[in-house]
């Protein structure tokens, strides 16, 4: 049997030259948490995190790797459902038992979710390389060109057709669509916002619209019908984040352009309301968020049983492969275009998945086939948030 051995966590930040916002948050820099787990016959699996705060998340994966060290590396699944079991009360577990620990807290869920990703991921990364396959031939499908779009657009001081200018330098690059940040202005001026960066990338680009959760239902119904002109391709996380999918069923039935959702969402649970009940069409469920690749290819099969359209939520290289194995299901991938725009993820792997005509191609290589770049590791380590480790 190969055994979970040991776990670390290196998190990463790349200083932005500038701050910018999207309508919910400031970002002063490019950040991750690079984990890692090595079996006791000498493999090794990489995952990525994106989610915070780093310290914290590292704690959690560390904890979490002590608790099923000597566990089936390659039992993905078995590993994933004893760390969710942490999230809930157990029988024996307020007694103090060492194999029982305490429920976590509430307010720790969506970094102790985080950490379930970053080591989940991992083994995946981990079983491809035992089996000596992509993770994609694991799940049955088989490697293609995958469609992709870039997005940008998050707010600083410039105007309008600059904007504008920042994603028709994605269409130079070779994407044929792009996804605007957006929802920080009120309605009227989002529109003409929007109205001026379709002009000035011009008709034949598909243009998304990433809203980051900026208004209630009677505002993002009159934002839908004023953007509708600009053919917009769908409008994501449209709706305030404590806005339930009832709400999205309502503002679904007022508007024809598609609904995309599940980045924030931390299980398939929650997923599963917006599909059956909310009307979202694009299911953006980011494994490198919250719960890992595991959940992510059962959000998967849920959006296929119920007609809806997979479209990850960012980090390419790894769902590039949950897409690549849903060829029916799935709309493709994000990215965030070259390397000047997305300096990390280029930076930290020696090798990316590279746009050939509009579309991105993913290694051949087993796992995931992430080659870590450790010298830039080593750069851009986070201050405050160093690594973590369990094991040797």
């Amino acid at each position: 049997m190969t055994k979970i051995a040991a776990v670390a966590t290196y998190p990463v930040s790349v200083p932005r030259p500038y701050p910018v916002w999207t309508a919910h948050e400031r970002s002063t820099a490019w950040n991750a948490i690079l984990t890692e787990v090595k079996s006791d016959d000498g493999l090794v699996g990489y995952g990525i995190v994106h989610a915070g705060p780093a310290p914290r998340v590292c704690d959690y994966v560390a904890k979490f790797g002590a608790f099923v060290a000597g566990m089936d590396a390659l039992a993905t699944t078995a590993v994933w459902e004893k760390l969710f079991a942490l999230t809930n009360p157990r029988p024996g577990a307020i007694e103090g038992r060492a194999d029982i620990p305490a429920p976590i807290s509430r307010g720790d869920r969506t970094v102790a979710m985080a950490a379930i990703a970053g080591i989940d991921i991992a083994l995946w990364d981990l079983k491809g390389k035992a089996a000596g396959v992509p993770v994609y031939r694991l799940l049955g499908g088989e490697n293609r060109p995958l469609h992709t779009y870039a997005t940008g657009g998050y707010y600083r001081a410039v105007g309008d057709e600059e904007y504008g200018a920042e994603l028709a330098a994605f269409l130079e690059l070779g994407y044929r669509a792009v996804k605007l940040k957006c929802g920080a202005g009120s309605v009227a001026d989002e529109a003409k916002r929007i109205a001026t960066v379709r002009r000035v990338i011009g008709d034949a680009p598909d243009l998304m619209l990433d809203m980051n959760a900026p208004y209630d239902l009677p505002d993002c119904i009159d934002f839908a019908h004023r953007v509708e002109p600009s053919n917009i391709f769908w409008l994501e996380e449209p709706l305030h984040w404590y806005l339930q999918p009832a709400d999205f069923a309502r503002l679904a039935a007022a508007t024809p352009i598609p609904l995309a959702h599940g980045e924030r969402e931390l299980t398939r649970f929650t997923v599963r309301d917006f599909i059956t009940i909310g009307g979202i069409r694009y299911v953006q469920f980011d494994a490198t968020r919250a719960a890992g690749f595991t959940e992510a290819l059962r959000v998967a099969h849920l959006a296929e049983q119920h007609g809806a359209i997979l479209a990850p939520h960012t980090a390419p290289e790894i769902h590039g492969h949950l897409v690549l194995a849903m060829p029916r299901a799935a709309f493709g991938v994000e990215s965030h275009g070259g390397r000047d725009t997305d300096p990390l993820h280029y930076g930290l792997f020696t090798e990316h998945p590279h746009l050939v005509d509009g579309r991105l191609v993913i290694s051949d290589k087993p796992g995931f086939g992430l080659e870590i770049d450790w010298d830039f590791v080593r750069k851009h380590a986070a201050t405050g948030g160093e690594g973590r480790a369990f094991g040797a």
